[in-house]
């Protein structure tokens, strides 16, 4: 095996900070509390994710069984890393909710970032309309198996998601990630390489793109795909990290080899 999952997952981790549709518990993104309930704040610089905490807590203080508030400021407390208390968000929603697809959605996601994976693997279930089944439970589903190392049904729950949507650059990405977790790199490559040419593919999906070619040892590629997306000192640290892993794992001798004449 190439690139081990926990290995993979804390390199993946790095692109994560930096901007990464990384394995994916992505989906549609969006920053208001109106219209459809997927948020993701991912994408928010630090100091933009902390404005947006301050602001949703005073909003949910005085409305704290609004689905809506209560599923973007989980989402925002995610993207700051405080994955506890968003868990307690969800848990007062779905006492309210408890029947509302949106929200145990929204709640197998806070599970999943606190690491509670088997618990939300069986609210994601609950949550998929076996009748009718919507591409977005089914990416969630995917990224909770792939995180449990369960990488064959992930790319099943994926595979069935792109019949559904076959245009979302994150699930293409997703099931890249999930090929890249086991080492498939040029498997990975693939799949990510249709995600970034995908309309709508975002600066996560193209850093994962250069994550992939750094484990393949494409570190020219990789730098130069990092170096349109972020400032100089983190396209270093993203470099540096894939280097370091390549080193503990034994394969920069064999990649530095294949790369040279």
């Amino acid at each position: 095996m190439a690139a081990g999952f926990g290995a993979f997952w804390r390199v993946s981790r790095i692109a994560v900070l930096a901007g990464v549709a990384a394995l994916a518990l992505s989906a549609c993104a969006s920053n208001r509390t109106t219209g459809p309930v997927s948020a993701d704040y991912s994408n928010l610089s630090g100091p933009q994710i902390q404005a947006t905490v301050a602001d949703l807590t005073q909003r949910y203080r005085s409305d704290p069984r609004n689905r809506e508030l209560g599923i973007h400021y989980s989402a925002a407390l995610r993207a700051a890393g405080q994955n506890s208390q968003a868990v307690l968000v969800m848990e007062n929603l779905m006492a309210q909710h408890g029947r509302d697809p949106d929200v145990g959605l929204a709640y197998a996601k806070a599970l999943s970032s606190e690491g509670r994976f088997e618990q939300a693997l069986t609210v994601v279930e609950n949550a998929i309309n076996r009748v009718a089944p919507d591409w977005e439970p089914l990416s969630v589903k995917g990224a909770i198996l792939d995180q449990m190392g369960q990488h064959q049904p992930a790319r099943q729950a994926y595979t069935q998601a792109l019949l559904l949507a076959p245009e979302r650059p994150g699930l293409h990405a997703n099931l890249g990630l999930s090929y890249a977790m086991t080492g498939e790199l040029d498997s990975a490559e693939r799949h990510l390489r249709q995600a970034v040419s995908l309309p709508g593919a975002s600066s996560r999906v193209r850093q994962n793109l250069a994550l992939v070619l750094g484990l393949k040892g494409q570190f020219e590629q990789a730098r130069a795909i990092y170096a349109q997306e972020l400032p100089p000192e983190e396209v270093e640290a993203n470099m540096a990290y894939i280097r370091a892993m390549l080193t503990q794992q034994n394969r920069w001798d064999t990649i530095r080899g294949d790369t040279q004449g």
